[in-house]
C-alpha cells in the first residue's frame, strides 16, 4: 500500500501536468488557470497558530523576489501533516518568545513531508489577492521586498532535502511567482543578503530551483 505522502506527491505532480484527479486527497494541489498550480496551504487557523503580538504590516504593493530559508530544525523522518503543524508551532514560538517578533517571520513553511503551512498571519490572503503582501521578518534589508519561504530541517554538511519537500517547494514558488508577477529568476537564498549559512545546500540548488519553477509555470 502506498503511503499517504507518496500518494500526495503523485497527485501533486499530476496536477502540475494538468491531470489532477477529480477527487483530491488532503494536501493535493489543483489547477488555477492554465499555467499555474495552486498548492494546498494550511492557514494559521488550520494549524492553530497563536495570535500575533501587535499589528502586522500590510504593504500595498507586490513583492519582487522570493528568499528561501531553512529552519535548522531536526531532520525528522515524520512526514505527517501533524508534524508540519508541530513544526509551524515550534517556529512561531521561537520567533515570538525568543526573538520578540510580532509573529512568525516567514510567510510560508514547507515541511519535510511536503505540507505547506502559512507562517505569518495574513500571508495567504494577500497572496490570493496578488496585489499586496505582508511585511515579514526573515531577511535583513529584504522584508519590504521579498516573500520568505522556509524549509523544515537543517541542510548543512551535505544533508539532502527530501523529494516531497523539494517538489512542493517548486510548486509553491511557481504559484507565488505567478500570483505576484515575480520572474522565475528572482529566487534567492538568505545568505545572498547577509552573513549566514542559511539555507545550507538549498543555496547550491537555487539554479535548479529557478529552472524547475520556470518549467512549472509553462507546463
Amino acid at each position: 500500500m502506498r503511503s499517504e505522502n507518496t500518494l500526495r506527491r503523485r497527485f501533486l505532480l499530476a496536477g502540475a501536468a494538468g491531470l489532477a484527479a477529480a477527487t483530491a486527497l488532503p494536501g493535493t494541489a489543483h489547477a488555477r488557470g492554465a499555467d499555474v498550480v495552486e498548492p494546498d496551504i494550511d492557514t494559521t487557523a488550520a494549524w492553530g497558530a497563536r495570535s500575533p503580538r501587535g499589528t502586522i504590516g500590510l504593504l500595498q504593493y507586490r513583492p519582487s523576489r522570493i528568499v528561501v530559508h531553512h529552519t535548522v530544525s531536526t531532520n525528522t523522518a515524520d512526514v505527517s501533516r501533524a508534524q508540519a503543524h508541530a513544526h509551524a508551532h515550534w517556529v512561531q514560538d521561537l520567533h515570538l518568545d525568543k526573538n520578540g517578533w510580532v509573529d512568525t517571520g516567514y510567510h510560508f513553511l514547507v515541511s519535510r513531508g511536503g505540507w505547506i503551512t502559512e507562517g505569518r498571519h495574513g500571508s495567504l490572503q494577500a497572496l490570493a489577492g496578488g496585489r499586496t503582501f505582508v511585511l515579514g521578518s526573515h531577511t535583513s534589508g529584504q522584508n519590504n521586498y521579498a516573500v520568505g519561504i522556509a524549509c523544515e530541517g537543517a541542510y548543512h554538511a551535505g544533508a539532502v532535502p527530501p523529494d516531497a519537500q523539494w517538489d512542493v517547494l517548486v510548486t509553491l514558488c511557481a504559484y507565488v511567482c505567478a500570483r505576484y508577477g515575480i520572474p522565475s529568476a528572482q529566487l534567492y537564498g538568505h545568505k545572498d543578503y547577509g552573513e549566514t549559512l542559511c539555507p545550507g545546500v538549498y543555496h547550491d540548488l537555487l539554479p535548479r530551483l529557478r529552472e524547475e519553477v520556470a518549467a512549472a509555470r509553462t507546463a
